[in-house]
């Protein structure tokens, strides 16, 4: 894989609870993964195969990809290089957002946040929205005019979000993410896991492949590389992150970590941190 020394990280000091990323001509490509946070953006040069929640779709120049918290998607261009700008935002901070908004409309939702319902968009507002809300985070001039930018873009995204966001979460496969997450630094065992929620080893990859995206082991390193982000933005050490998350070695952590970015730990953290 190469590793995608095309992309730019910023994290805005105007609002710092959004991170930019910018690539350009770029032939790197992602596995399926997920993020914590909201995550869009608008594809400026190129195509690519991008596919979420199950569902494949060939995206190209203005294209706006829309991919919720924990939404497992991948994207990879078809021929030669693709350009695109992305936005990272804090699920609880859109979330409030988004509260403010149907507030004004004199609706209410007793959800953290809404997710929307599209994996990508195509109108011309949203389009022009999405544009006047990066050049303003990144040319950080003006926090008013970006909240406005903001506020623009959240209205009309959540003429396209759901409020049947039912979340029937089977119990066994909810004791057993939980445990994962409890003990990322620890190494599991199928056999061990599945006996502790009454299920056979197969139900288990079964059942929660078909319920978070993901076999347990490929949740347990997104996870880790999740973590990994904001640890390497606080300035920790790479050797020390890695031994934090269970990896076997630095050189594990940098495998795992350019599989999901396609760049190294340390480059990523070179945006975001001085050097050490």
């Amino acid at each position: 894989m190469k590793a995608d020394s095309s992309a730019n990280f910023k994290q805005s000091t105007l609002v710092p609870w959004i991170e930019l990323r910018v690539a350009t001509q770029s032939s790197a490509c992602y596995e399926a993964h997920s993020h914590d946070e909201f995550s869009f953006g608008i594809i400026n040069q190129g195509t690519a195969n991008y596919y979420n929640r199950g569902v494949s779709h060939r995206i190209g120049r203005g294209d706006v990809v829309t991919i919720n918290p924990s939404d497992v998607h991948s994207c990879n261009p078809n021929l030669g290089s693709w350009s695109y700008n992305m936005l990272f935002v804090d699920t609880l901070k859109m979330g409030e957002l988004q509260q403010e908004v149907l507030h004004s409309r004199g609706q209410s939702s007793s959800f953290d946040y809404l997710p929307f319902v599209g994996d990508l968009e195509r109108h011309s507002l949203i389009k022009q929205q999405f544009q006047s809300l990066f050049m303003s985070l990144r040319q950080e001039r003006d926090l008013l005019q970006t909240q406005n930018h903001l506020f623009a873009f959240v209205e009309t995204t959540l003429g396209s979000v759901s409020f049947d966001t039912n979340e029937n979460v089977l119990a066994p496969l909810s004791r057993v993410r939980d445990k994962l997450l409890d003990e990322i630094d620890a190494s599991h065992q199928l056999e061990t896991l599945a006996t502790e929620v009454g299920l056979s080893r197969y139900q288990l990859l079964r059942m929660f492949k078909r319920h978070f995206g993901m076999t347990p082991h490929a949740y347990v390193m997104d996870e880790k590389i999740k973590r990994a982000k904001v640890m390497l933005k606080r300035g920790q050490g790479i050797s020390d992150i890695a031994h934090q998350l269970g990896f076997s070695d630095q050189a594990h952590f940098q495998r795992h970590f350019k599989k999901v970015l396609t760049v190294t730990p340390k480059y990523y953290q070179s945006h975001f941190v001085m050097d050490r």
